[in-house]
């Protein structure tokens, strides 16, 4: 059957006939979909939302090494508080397949940042793969699950906005039934006491890396398009898109789609084979870092912006110059209302904010990320700094100290 969906529907999909059994997140845009999907559509797996992204990823590490496969979700800054068991499941591996889905913004649309989490994958040392489209949402995370159990490996799916919130053709298949895989203990592989992380981190960095490098090499989730060879582009994610729309078949194309380790032996191959190489990311340059390592000439945040998202227009005159506009949708000449994000009606913070604001000209107020800082809107305009998740009271304690210094 075929269906038109959204990415996030799609790892929905990925996940249900992955044979995935459980999953767990906490919500944050542009990822909260997804587990609101498995929630509303595939009963065959439990979903649940935690009190926060440490939490999610603390559960499913359990579940995954009880022997089902297991998932989480979360938007880009949620994997600064992942962190902690993120580096350490990485040392101990999995049982079943375990995969982290996390949004990334380019552009920042609804959030504090737009770190790129590619870096994550690359710190912790665990597999990384990112799809650029609703199709490849479903086929990826399949691939995912099989990445994990193959290498004893988390897998980081990455998504960014507008994969995760566009729309595309895809096909569903039947479930898998992954089996159950038993458990036993292991001490030595799953307490990581500086006893076993020693010969956990050098059997990383001597067996696992060099295995995941050359899958990367070989996958068909790394795919090199030979075209016309006078313009090649390393490109990956919603930035292959634009490229393709820019260049067509003007252009040869290694379309990166297992992103860490980065396919060493490709980067070579392709760059080899075509007279003027570009890579076309969005955000750090993490794939041209790699190329330029290795010695390859390429083009790269010469010309590319570092901030923001891309698209076909931007690199259209990134490379060829400001010539003609593409036939892109233009915006509405008619005067429409602006219409900035508020609180929900029936909203609990209104009336506390709206008791704050009696004394906002006397107070600091510390706000939090989240809802909370819809509360610095016209008309009740409170909050005077945001840093992150609950930190609204540990800087309001930070506050008083300097104040009675």
């Amino acid at each position: 059957m075929k269906m038109i969906l959204t990415g996030n529907e799609g790892i929905a999909r990925g996940a249900y006939e992955a044979g995935v059994v459980i999953a767990s997140g906490y919500p944050g845009t542009p990822s909260t979909e997804i587990l609101e999907s498995i929630g509303k559509r595939y009963p065959e797996i439990r979903a649940d939302w935690a009190p926060n992204e440490k939490v999610a990823l603390e559960e499913v590490c359990g579940s995954a090494i009880g022997g089902v496969r297991s998932m989480c979700t979360m938007k880009h800054v949620g994997l600064n508080v992942a962190a902690d068991p993120l580096f350490t499941i990485a040392y101990e591996g999995v049982n079943a397949g375990l995969v982290i889905v996390v949004a990334d913004e380019p552009g920042m649309p609804s959030s504090q940042n737009e770190q790129d989490n590619r870096y994550y994958a690359k710190h912790a040392k665990v597999a990384l793969v990112e799809p650029a489209d609703s199709q490849e949402c479903i086929d990826y995370m399949k691939e995912a699950f099989e990445i994990s159990e193959k290498f004893d490996t988390v897998v980081i799916l990455r998504l960014t906005t507008r994969v995760s919130h566009s729309k595309s053709l895809v096909e569903f298949k039947d479930r898998i039934e992954a089996p159950y895989k038993e458990y036993e203990k292991n001490i030595q592989k799953y307490i990581m006491v500086p006893a076993n992380s020693r010969p956990k981190h050098l059997e990383m960095e001597t067996e696992r890396i060099p295995a995941m490098r050359e899958y990367s090499n070989n996958t068909s989730l790394n795919r090199i398009e030979y075209n016309d060879k006078k313009i090649g582009v390393i490109t990956n994610g919603m930035a292959y898109n634009h490229a393709r729309s820019v260049f067509g078949e003007n252009a040869s194309y290694l379309k990166v789609g297992f992103s860490y380790p980065l396919p060493d032996k490709l980067f070579k191959e392709f760059s080899e084979n075509v007279d003027t190489l570009y890579i076309i990311e969005e955000n750090e340059p993490y794939m041209e870092e790699f190329a330029k390592a290795m010695g390859i000439e390429c083009i790269g945040k010469e010309i590319f912006p570092i901030c923001g998202e891309l698209n076909p227009q931007i690199i259209q005159d990134a490379v060829y110059g400001k010539t003609e506009d593409l036939k892109t949708p233009k915006e509405s000449e008619q005067d429409i209302p602006n219409r900035p994000p508020s609180l929900c009606p029936g909203c609990p913070h209104r009336g506390i904010f709206y008791e704050i604001s009696k004394y906002k000209d006397s107070i600091v107020s510390t706000s939090d990320i989240g809802c909370y800082t819809l509360g610095m809107a016209p008309p009740l305009s409170i909050g005077d700094t945001v840093i992150c998740m609950g930190a609204g009271f540990s800087a309001g304690i930070g506050f008083e100290r300097a104040f009675k210094a």
